[in-house]
């Protein structure tokens, strides 16, 4: 890259003058420009070193170069501000001055930093880092006679042109190659010159020289140039490096996942080095004050002696677990305690720290909010109340929506767990269960589950760039590396199943293979791994249901006595405190009803009456109304399925205890319950005693070339009005039944596919009709309300005209999606991911709302609709309603409720509580979690 003189020089001719402008931060013995507030400008690396500083840890001096840099690096081509170098260079002198050492002393010790990234939200591995930046082959030779310890000079010196060819120069793996090209180095060099393969740090001072050599002739042939000299040079392009790296791809797809946006940028942090490599009495680690993986609340980490902290965080050596430091290293280890203990005081949450022993001496380089996993966070918040250190609405906000259904993921099967055979066990870095083909290729991998595969990604060691492939794996397994390696790190982060470690594990790139225990598996064949356990066993594994499930769903005595069960119980009240909307389930069988109800679902928010049609020989019935050719044969076929319908109806509203139903009215077209082939159709010809021809001639009838436009929702019973009369009638009787049985019932109708006013008037009026027939035949008294589902745009921007008729509006989000962006939710895969990678789509739109355009028309609809009838009931039922930025957003417009399947209920709780809190919004009422009463009522039934 150009120079950054050079490059100022540029951009000063078409930028305005940056003069004035800070974009150097330094800290150092004591003292700080800025502090860890300033995450926004500093990055979240940056603003923690200076808040360290600042309450006395022990950081070696540095300078953070701001996120303003990075925007204005990708604003303006790539250069930078003419002011910068400038900057750089104090915060350079004032390293100096703080350490000692001058940068590119060839005759003393020379200073030496480390360039790393920073962005405001971490990003672990996703960025590049360069350490021991500043030796040639002059400062190496200064480095080993200041140091008297030659090998430590030469093995820097070989770190750094490893790094700074891969990060800088761009000396990576080739489409061909499944290894590191400076690993295959060295791992050939091994075998060579000792017939095996030894550990870096029983390498010699000669080892190294002559690693280096072939480090630089690797970095002559894949580049052209020779390996840069000049100290100046170095720090340029390693800076210039981590900018760039902001838009890589693994950083992309890292920001895609979790919603960073890209105008964020990254900070740069330049370093003075500390150096665990000296001997024995040095070491590098990476630590969590608690353990991310189950939440326990000790130490938890690793770390190598006489090692550098890339060593810990490859995942190239296996480290020891960081308790073995209080024998290996006692002082060190005691000083790490007191730190700890200051950290999580200091910042109320869970730390993950990197550090560095020099000869004895403790130095912290970096410390962040751990990553963790649902079953971390829900014990790290739950402890945290008790020992004060947060109060109970933190402890919401610390557990991730977006995380909790790990808490309700499959386990192995007890039994078929201790008949299967563990061939190896390694380090439990990611809990759960996960079965799966074995694939040793990020990019096989992710092809392999697109195609609908449950993918385990098999790897030596995982790098940054595997991040697609750990995206689409179910799990992850790793023959190297530790619980503080990318692996581990990411996996817990996404939640992912992952057993790291696992040394009796080999992987054989080249034969495509995985052998443990003695037997080999070829890739495409099953393996399971258990991430709680560290265990790996040959072939499929079945699974069970947690211990959430289990005890809130089954009422297993066990499963309430876990301390998981009861910290679930126990955030679910928490949630109960706080939410001002509530949450309700997408439920058609009593089943579904009982499992949200279980999980707190305070009613349903859609239940669609036509997947009831499909049971036994009710299809039947439904074809034989479909088929016939005049109103008094439709209404004899109703009627043998109005008894199936009122008795389904009776269940549901029996296992909602009370709390409010919304039934939908048939809305699929009607060819959806009409068979398609030959066999089919003679088949049910035979049933009914009609020609197959008759049948055929109706399906070609019913063919529409867009369904989802077509004959369907409301036109059907407008079409064929007595079909809702059935179904209203059924709903209707159903309610009685609950009265007469001293059941309380809600039940709600809700009319679907609803663009003009006049349409749900044609409705409403045969509903009323109904409802008032039923309670005089029946000589009962309910209360029921009517409305519709708002789900194409005509429907939204004509609001108040269809509430003079509605008593409720839910938003029926995947075809008002749909029909809102002009895409088929069915058919987009095929250029989804083109829309995501070149941002387009934020989010898949019917994963995650899209907030600027569908939401704009619920907006128009809520306010509209308000206009006309103040009090109206509003909700969202489609799947959106499970995700938490779309549970944010209708908290945001004021809706009464959102919807969701039975399990994604204590997810879409979650985040309604959360929506609440950060917006101060006052709780509806003060309650008792409904997770928690299912739970007693279930006890006392039992």
């Amino acid at each position: 890259m150009a120079t950054v003189k050079k490059s100022a020089k540029k951009a000063a001719k078409k930028a305005p003058s940056a003069k004035g402008i800070k974009y150097v931060y330094t800290w150092g013995n004591g003292k700080a420009d800025g502090n860890g507030t300033m995450k926004a400008l500093l990055g979240g690396k940056g603003a923690n070193l200076a808040e360290m500083t600042r309450i006395g840890l022990p950081v070696p001096a540095g300078f953070t170069i701001t996120t303003e840099v990075c925007t204005y690096y990708y604003d303006h081509k790539r250069t930078y501000p003419k002011t910068l170098r400038a900057q750089m260079e104090a915060g350079v002198a004032n390293m100096e001055k703080i350490m000692g050492y001058k940068f590119g002393d060839s005759q003393g010790f020379p200073l030496l930093v480390a360039v790393r990234s920073g962005a405001r939200d971490s990003m672990p591995g996703m960025m590049d880092t360069v350490l021991n930046l500043g030796l040639n082959d002059k400062t190496v030779a200064a480095l080993a006679k200041a140091t008297d310890n030659e090998r430590f000079a030469w093995d820097c010196y070989r770190r750094f042109i490893q790094m700074y060819g891969d990060v800088v120069l761009g000396v990576q793996k080739l489409p061909t190659e499944d290894h590191e090209p400076f690993e295959s180095v060295i791992e050939h060099f091994k075998h060579e010159a000792y017939g095996k393969d030894v550990v870096d740090s029983d390498l010699t001072a000669e080892d190294n020289k002559e690693l280096v050599a072939r480090f630089k002739k690797l970095v002559l042939d894949r580049t052209g140039h020779g390996f840069p000299e000049d100290p100046w040079e170095q720090l340029e392009g390693a800076a210039g490096a981590v900018f760039g790296s902001w838009m890589n791809d693994r950083a992309i797809v890292y920001r895609r996942k979790y919603g960073i946006p890209a105008a964020w940028g990254t900070a740069v942090n330049v370093q003075a080095m500390v150096f665990g490599n000296t001997g024995k009495n040095s070491g590098s680690g990476v630590a969590f004050t608690r353990n991310p993986a189950n939440g326990e609340n000790v130490l938890y980490g690793e770390f190598l002696v006489n090692a550098q902290g890339e060593d810990v965080v490859a995942g190239v050596r296996t480290p020891d677990p960081v308790s073995g430091m209080a024998k290996a290293l006692p002082g060190a280890f005691k000083e790490l305690m007191k730190v700890r203990t200051i950290l999580e005081k200091h910042f109320k949450d869970v730390q993950d720290v990197e550090f560095t022993i020099q000869d004895g001496k403790l130095f912290m380089l970096q410390t962040r909010n751990g990553k963790r996993t649902a079953a971390a966070a829900l014990k790290f918040a739950a402890d945290m109340v008790k020992e004060k250190l947060i109060d109970w609405k933190t402890a919401v906000l610390r557990n991730p929506a977006d995380q909790l259904d790990q808490l309700l993921a499959p386990v192995f099967d007890a039994a078929e767990a201790k008949k299967a055979e563990v061939i190896a066990k390694g380090l439990p870095a990611g809990p759960g269960a996960a079965s799966g083909k074995i694939y040793l290729n990020a990019d096989r991998a992710a092809a392999a589950a697109a195609k609908g595969e449950k993918v385990l990604l098999v790897r030596v060691e995982t790098s940054p760039e595997d991040l697609r492939g750990m995206i689409a794996a179910e799990g992850i397994l790793t023959s190297r590396g530790g619980v503080s390696s990318h692996a581990a790190l990411v996996a817990r982060q996404m939640g992912k199943v992952c057993v790291c470690g696992a040394s009796g594990v080999e992987v054989d790139y080249e034969k495509l293979t995985v052998s443990a225990g003695g037997k080999t598996f070829k890739e495409g064949e099953y393996l399971s791994i258990d991430g709680t356990a560290g265990t790996v066993y040959g072939g499929e594994l079945a699974t069970e249901p947690s211990e959430i499930i289990t005890g809130l769903i089954y009422n297993k005595k066990a499963s309430q006595k876990t301390e998981k069960f009861k910290n679930f119980v126990q955030l679910m009240e928490w949630c109960a405190q706080a939410t001002k909307m509530g949450v309700r389930t997408n439920a058609d069988t009593p089943e579904q009803v009982k499992n949200a109800i279980a999980f707190g679902a305070e009613g349903i928010g859609l239940t669609r009456t036509e997947h009831m049609f499909f049971e036994g020989d009710r299809i039947d019935a439904m074809r034989e109304m479909i088929l016939a050719d005049n109103e008094t044969h439709r209404r004899a076929a109703l009627k043998k399925l109005l008894p199936h319908q009122r008795k389904d109806f009776f269940g549901i509203f029996k296992a909602l205890e009370g709390k409010p139903g919304t039934i939908r009215l048939l809305d699929p077209p009607l060819h959806e319950f009409l068979p398609h082939t030959k066999e089919q159709q003679m088949d049910l010809a035979r049933k009914l005693g009609v020609k197959v021809e008759t049948i055929m001639h109706r399906v070609e009838e019913l063919h529409e070339f867009n369904p989802m436009l077509g004959h369907r929702g409301c036109r059907l019973a407008i079409s064929y009005p007595e079909i809702a009369e059935m179904q209203a009638q059924a709903i209707f009787e159903a309610a009685a039944q609950c009265v007469k049985k001293g059941i309380e019932v809600q039940p709600e109708v809700m009319v679907p596919l609803v663009g003009y006013a006049r349409e749900l008037e044609l409705q409403v009026e045969i509903i009323h009709r109904v409802a008032k027939e039923v309670m005089a035949a029946k000589d009962v008294k309910f209360s029921y309300l009517v409305g519709t589902m708002i789900e194409v745009p005509r429907g939204a921007v004509t609001a108040d005209e269809i509430a003079a008729h509605a008593q409720f509006f839910s938003f029926g989000t995947n075809d008002l999606t749909q029909t809102a962006l002009g895409v088929s939710r069915d058919d987009m895969g095929s250029f989804l991911n083109s829309y995501t990678e070149n941002d387009i789509y934020p989010k898949n739109p019917f994963a995650s709302l899209d907030t600027t355009g569908v939401g704009q028309l619920m907006e128009i609809a809520v306010e509209k609709g308000r206009s006309t009838r103040k009090n109206i009931k509003l909700g969202i039922c489609g799947e959106h309603g499970g995700d938490p930025d779309s549970v944010n957003f209708c908290h945001k417009l004021g809706l009464a409720y959102v919807s969701c399947s039975p399990y994604r209920v204590p997810v879409a709780r979650l985040a309604a509580a959360q929506a609440a809190i950060n917006d101060g919004s006052k709780p509806k009422a003060a309650k008792k979690a409904p997770a928690k009463k299912a739970a007693k009522k279930a006890a006392k039934k039992k």
